[in-house]
């Protein structure tokens, strides 16, 4: 069975499968060669606002969950980047790629809770 992933783009250990880069700027000392992406969904990333504001600090994660969620149901892109993650997953898994430290706190498992979720409220 397939599934979606989140893989941090300086982890030695990079798994197959349909390669997104989540983050809306480009990861630092890689360069596109390295991360062999099949995809840059800039758009879905959090807002630079947003962003800024939530500045990785772990006591803001509850409430930048809250409003990265908003933004994601609000995003033109959003409906269209579900489909495509829905597509890829009936052919092999899809991995979101991310830059941040924190492999718990971070845009992109908000993003993975959000579209595992808009793809069962889809069937």
């Amino acid at each position: 069975m397939t599934k979606i992933k989140l893989v941090r783009v300086y982890a030695q250990d990079q798994p197959e499968g349909y390669r997104i880069l989540v983050d809306r700027l480009w990861p630092r000392g890689k360069s596109k060669s390295v991360l062999h992406l099949d995809c840059w969904a800039k758009e879905i990333g959090p807002t630079t606002a947003l962003r800024k504001w939530f500045n990785h600090d772990d006591n803001k994660f509850s409430e930048f969950r809250q409003k990265y969620l908003i933004e994601l149901a609000e995003n033109p892109a959003g409906a269209e980047f579900v489909k495509t993650v829905e597509n890829k997953l009936q052919e092999q898994d899809v991995l979101f790629l991310y830059g941040a430290k924190d492999p718990l706190h971070n845009q992109a498992v908000i993003l993975k809770e959000y579209v595992e979720g808009q793809i069962v409220n889809l069937h």
